[in-house]
């Protein structure tokens, strides 16, 4: 009976025993962000010399993980490392390593990537469907949080590296720095964070940015091309053959085929749609991306923008070959049709444009007219006339001169690009060109004009400056609008002999206006004078304008007295003119009947008794008088009687009417 109980008790106690020495070890508890990678500690089968993963059971690394829960895996055969998830922050990207599979080709930088993949969590299938060593072509993108074998691969994330690193040098790195990290693999924290294109701020003002790519994986690029772009320019080639214009020449070639392989984000597809290594044609416009850096690589440079008033000269690096459309007449360089090597004939104008500069260089030209300044001051607009300064220039005497001079200039856009070719920039037609023109022209001037003379003259030496200057700009294509004399800056002696000389007229002229002075002086003197008199000599006029107004009042009075006898005398002349007529036409009448009466009255009776009839007709009419008017009478009718006769006759006449009393006779006894 002992012996049983003692049998019972030992099986119990080996059970126990086996249960906490063999079953509670093999038990392990894998966390909800963890992973458990398996490692077998012996095994018949052997693993192949270049796969450190076990696929069929093998001794070593187990491609199949334990999940998070509670797992069985004997511990005398297995162990069991616990692993984190892989977890990529927002704003960040993992660049994934693969440690295990197929080796690269030689010259080759980064694995091939199937769909197949997914996100690398299944090892045994990126093993099975042909996954390869070394860097994956796709990266995890922000947010990411996936188990993937901490052996097949290492994860690169900004803050820490996922995984177990199979090569001894990195081995070595983690004991040395305790863990791995971006610079372990030449790689900056910068790096591993979403590339994002935005606007910048550069001097208190915002700047448009593009990103130019440059790829480390790929065909190498045709001879002659320094950049790559997808499809080449094959493009442009069947455009042309259907006659399209340089407008949209010019659309298609600015325009991106980034949309092909995703902005770069899908590097597989990149390469599979023809993309070829080095700097790459179309840049990222706006935009957050996932880009691997050991593939891709982005410059950040500002967009191309033409302002209201300029127009950009495209100088082209890549495209089709050259092909000069200029014509014969045209001996400065080559115009070429946009997608060609060469100056584009057509320029850009205003707007903004992704265009990568180091494939295209933009000369932007200013339209608008240019304030060209010979002086200190430059203009702070375009800043091209900052090494400009004041001409100096000699007058026949000898005398030196400043001049500051203001030259007005336009370039039209349609001639930009022969401007460009001919002086490559506008910098250079200002300091090349028009600097030594109008130095030239001034110096030659002054040397052969007194010193009083350019003084005197200075409009028509502008009006000289002009035309010469206009004649010497249209040889390139450029407009004159102006050239003006700001200022001039006189000798010290010569300004010396001026003022001497402007003191003396200056003094011609003070005594002119005190002549003037006292001139005025006198005249205001007689006007207050007659100030002083204007009360008498108001009262004056008054006086003088009322006894004017009488004797006009008597002069109409006169007038009209006049009036009124000159029309009664002319009445009474009527009268008597017209009565007089009618009376003598009236005797003339009676005349002529008495003539003929009397002639009948003559024949009747004879000569005698015809004067004796009319004289007693005469009487019997009354128009003979019988007795005398005055009739004087005396004793014995002498001297006393006639003279009295006489003085009584003279009386009357003196008499109104010509009658002493009235009509009755004067009797004198």
């Amino acid at each position: 009976m002992f012996y049983f109980f003692f049998n019972i008790y030992t099986i119990t106690l080996a059970v126990v025993a086996f249960l906490f020495l063999i079953v509670v070890p093999s038990i392990r508890i894998i966390g909800p962000t963890e992973i458990g990678l398996v490692t077998k500690r012996f095994s018949l089968r052997r693993l192949s010399e270049d796969n450190p993963i076990a696929l069929i059971g093998e001794a070593g690394f187990q491609a199949d993980l334990l999940m998070p829960g509670w797992r069985f895996k004997l511990w005398l055969v297995y162990s069991v490392e616990k692993h984190p998830w892989v977890q990529v922050p927002a704003g960040e990207i993992g660049v994934v390593i693969a440690q295990v599979g197929k080796p690269l080709p030689i010259g080759a930088k980064s694995a091939v990537y199937r769909n197949e993949f997914a996100n690398f969590s299944n090892l045994r299938s990126f093993l099975e469907k042909g996954g390869q060593k070394g860097v994956q072509r796709p990266v995890l993108p922000p947010g990411t949080l996936v188990p993937i074998h901490p052996v097949g691969f290492l994860v690169i994330t900004r803050r820490m590296v996922y995984g177990f690193p199979i090569s001894p040098e990195f081995q070595d790195s983690a004991r040395k720095l305790g863990r791995l990290s971006a610079e372990s693999f030449g790689l900056t924290p910068k790096q591993l964070e979403v590339v994002r294109v935005s606007p910048v701020t550069q001097d208190n003002r915002q700047v448009d940015i593009i990103g130019i790519v440059t790829t480390f994986e790929g065909d190498p690029l045709h001879a002659g091309d320094i950049a790559n772009r997808i499809g080449g320019y094959e493009d442009i080639a069947e455009l042309e053959k259907k006659n399209a214009e340089d407008s949209s020449l010019m659309e298609t070639i600015l325009s991106s085929k980034n949309s092909i392989h995703n902005n770069y984000q899908d590097f597989q597809r990149f390469l599979d749609s023809g993309g070829k290594i080095g700097l790459q044609h179309d840049p990222l416009l706006y935009g957050a991306y996932n880009l691997n850096p050991f593939l891709v690589s982005v410059e950040v440079v500002p967009m191309l923008v033409v302002e209201q008033g300029q127009a950009a000269v495209i100088k082209s690096y890549v495209g089709l070959a050259s092909q000069d459309t200029s014509g014969v007449d045209f001996k400065f360089g080559s115009l070429v049709r946009p997608g060609h090597r060469g100056i584009w004939r057509e320029p850009i104008r205003t707007g903004k444009y992704p265009l990568n500069p180091h494939c295209y260089k933009a000369e932007v030209v200013p339209t608008a007219i240019l304030n060209l300044n010979w002086a200190e001051a430059s203009s702070e607009a375009h800043n091209l006339d900052k090494n400009l300064q004041q001409i100096i220039a000699k007058s026949r005497e000898g005398f030196v001169f400043k001049i500051d001079l203001q030259v007005q200039i336009h370039i039209p856009d349609t001639q930009a690009p022969k401007v460009i070719s001919m002086v490559g920039t506008v910098k250079n037609l200002v300091e090349e060109v028009l600097q030594a023109a109008v130095g030239n022209h001034f110096r030659d001037t002054m040397q052969t004009l007194p010193a009083i003379k350019f003084i005197e003259t200075r409009n028509d030496i502008q009006r000289q400056a002009m035309t010469y200057i206009e004649n010497k700009l249209r040889e390139y294509n450029v407009e004159t609008r102006g050239v003006y004399i700001q200022d001039v800056v006189l000798p010290e002696d010569l300004v010396k002999v001026l003022t001497q000389r402007e003191i003396a007229n200056q003094e011609i002229e003070t005594f002119k206006k005190q002549k003037q002075s006292q001139d005025q002086r006198i005249e205001t003197e007689k006007a207050r004078g007659t100030a002083d008199m204007q009360k008498d000599l108001a009262q004056s006029e008054v006086n003088v304008t009322i006894e004017g107004n009488k004797a006009a009042a008597i002069k109409i009075s006169a007038d009209a007295y006049q009036y009124k006898k000159e029309a009664e005398g002319r009445g009474d002349s009527f009268y008597t003119q017209q009565t007089g007529a009618a009376k003598g036409a009236e005797v003339e009448a009676v005349g002529v009947a008495r003539a003929k009466a009397a002639e009948q009255l003559k024949l009747a009776v004879g000569e005698q008794s015809t004067t004796l009839v009319n004289v007693i007709d005469a009487v019997m009419k009354g128009e003979k008088k019988i007795m005398p008017e005055i009739l004087v009478l005396g004793g014995n009718m002498g001297s006393l009687d006639g003279l009295a006769a006489t003085l009584t006759r003279m009386f009357k006449e003196k008499l109104p009417g010509g009658s002493a009393a009235g009509e009755g006779e004067i009797e004198v006894k």
